[in-house]
This record gives structure tokens, sequence and C-alpha cells, in this order.
């Protein structure tokens, strides 16, 4: 097996470096590897998270995962990258200093932009060994996202990955042009996306099911015969929509992420800061919130809950 240009024999670990830029200083900007092949032939599983360099709950599942010595199978391989977006690591930030967004710069070029640069030596260098993949991520700023997976559900093999890993919800979700995702798709390569917590904040219940979602998951493949985590509900999300704020104003939610909730239901209320209105947010259909704002302070059209549906509802 090859990746980043270095053969990896069987029964053996491996700390590899993706060259990708230098700052302006000439400081070099690597992306650290980590690889353990099992002596028996078996799948090849990439764990990544980082794309966007503020998420740091990803970063830290990788790090539990490493920590635990769960990347060492007994049969395939395993790849860790904790970090894939050092510079926005290094700067707080979801971007690169260029302000792109790497996760949609796929399957990006080595003459283009940093973004595009970052995710050209991904594709280039480690997509092409990996059978499957967990790509993790967090809700935007002020933004948290209870734990989730998110793949195409008609897509046998993505639907057999995302029982396998048993998140509390499943999300049907589209591929997205210029995504890692939707790039490896092309590759015949399968990834799923995990969302869980808030960006530049440790999320512990999201940590846990992330980690418990790998080893679960890796059980499922054959990769480890160690007792798995108990299973727990899953949830299949088919339909999603944003509740919106009608006014600008201060946001006060009344549910709790993960809470299933009826239509009708009132969801909390938006208020002035001057005591001179309230109204009240109810729920457009049934469901349960998936995702929710944090920041009390919103405008007309900011996101406030996010809805999703069971399938068949």
């Amino acid at each position: 097996m090859e990746i980043a240009g270095k053969i990896i024999a069987k029964d053996s670990f491996s700390q590899l470096s993706l060259d990708v830029a230098r700052l302006p200083s000439r400081t070099k900007i690597d992306i650290p590897i980590f690889v353990r092949r099992a002596p028996e032939v078996g799948p090849t599983l990439l764990l990544m998270a980082g794309l966007h360099g503020d998420e740091i709950n990803g970063i830290e599942i990788v790090r539990q995962i490493l920590e635990q010595n769960c990347c060492d199978p007994l049969t395939g391989t395993v790849i860790c990258i904790p970090i894939i977006n050092i510079y926005g690591f290094l700067n707080f930030s979801r971007a690169v200093p260029d302000g792109k967004d790497v996760n949609r710069s796929f399957p990006g070029s080595r003459q283009g932009s940093l973004a595009s640069r970052v995710a050209y030596h991904l594709m280039n260098e480690v997509i092409p060994a990996i059978d499957y993949g967990i790509d993790f991520h967090t809700g935007g700023a002020s933004r948290t996202n209870y734990p989730q997976v998110r793949c195409v559900l008609k897509d046998k093999d993505n639907t057999y990955l995302a029982k396998a890993f048993n998140a509390p919800f499943t999300i049907n979700a589209p591929l997205i042009p210029k995504s890692l995702r939707h790039a490896a798709a092309k590759l015949g390569k399968k990834i799923l996306v995990y969302e869980g917590g808030e960006s530049l904040r440790f999320d512990k219940v999201a940590i846990q099911h992330g980690v418990a979602g790998v080893k679960r998951l890796m059980g499922q493949l054959g990769m480890i015969q160690s007792k798995t985590p108990k299973r727990i509900e899953n949830l299949i999300i088919n339909k999603r929509r944003w509740v919106r704020a009608k006014n600008a104003g201060l946001f006060h939610a009344s549910v709790h992420n993960g809470q299933q909730v009826h239509k009708g239901q009132e969801l909390g209320f938006l208020s002035d800061p001057f005591g001179e209105f309230r109204t009240g947010i109810v729920a457009p259909n049934a469901g349960y919130i998936i995702g929710l704002n944090n920041n009390p302070v919103v405008n007309r059209g900011d996101a406030l809950l996010h809805l999703g549906q069971l399938v068949g509802v």
C-alpha cells in the first residue's frame, strides 16, 4: 500500500507527513498521518477531522482513537488524520488564509488556491488507498449539531456503514458538489460525515458518540474483536428544515438539542432588548431538534433550530 509517496508494509505502524505548502516565513505546513496495517488483509478505513480548522470535536475523537489504540486493527488498515486544515486550526478558523472552504474545493488542483491544493493532496495521496471513511465535523459558529451521521440513504453501502456506526440520528443528505464526500464517491469510496457539537468548543456527548461509533463500525467490519459499545436507538431523518427568525431580536429557546417536538409546539420566543415585543416560535411540523443556534442575538432570517423529520413521517 502506498500513501503520501511511502510504501506501507503489512503488520506495521507508520507516521507520515503530507507536505502541503509553506507559510510566508518559509515554515513548512505538513499534515501528520498515522497508518496502522494489520498482518491480515481487510478493509482500509480513513478517520479524518479538522477539514474545517475550528471544528475541534472531531480532532478530539480521532486523538482518542489513537490514544486508546483503536487504530490497531486485527485485519485491514486504519488511516488517522486528526487535522487536515492545519492553517485553520492554528488560527481558530473554519477556512484557510485565503478565505476559501477546503470542503468546497475538491477534487482540488496542484496549482490552485491554498484550499484547492490541500484538497488535491488529500485526493491524490490518501483517498485512492481507502475503502471507507468517516469525516468528522461540528456545527458552525454558535450552532450545535446533535450527534448525527449524514449519508445518501439510497446507497446500500452507506446505509450499512451508518447502521454500523449507530449515531443517535442518521440523516439522508445528498452529495454536495465539490465536497470531499462527493469527490470520493466518484472514485467509488464510501465516506460518511459525522456531525456533533459546536466549533471551538468541546462537547463531551458528541465526542463520546463519535468514539463509540468508530468502535462499533470497526467491529462490524471485522477489524477489531474487543467488546464494542452497546448499540443505541438510531433514528432515520429523511427531511429537515431550519426554523428561521421572523424578526430581529433576542432568541430564547425553550427546547434542547435532540428533543422530540410536535407540530404547533412552542420552541421558544423572540423579543427585543427593550421589552416592546415578544413573538413565539412554533414547530411547523413534528420532528426532532437536530441543530440549535446558541447565539441569542439574531437578525431576521437567521437560522434558529434545525428540525428533522423521520422517514415516512
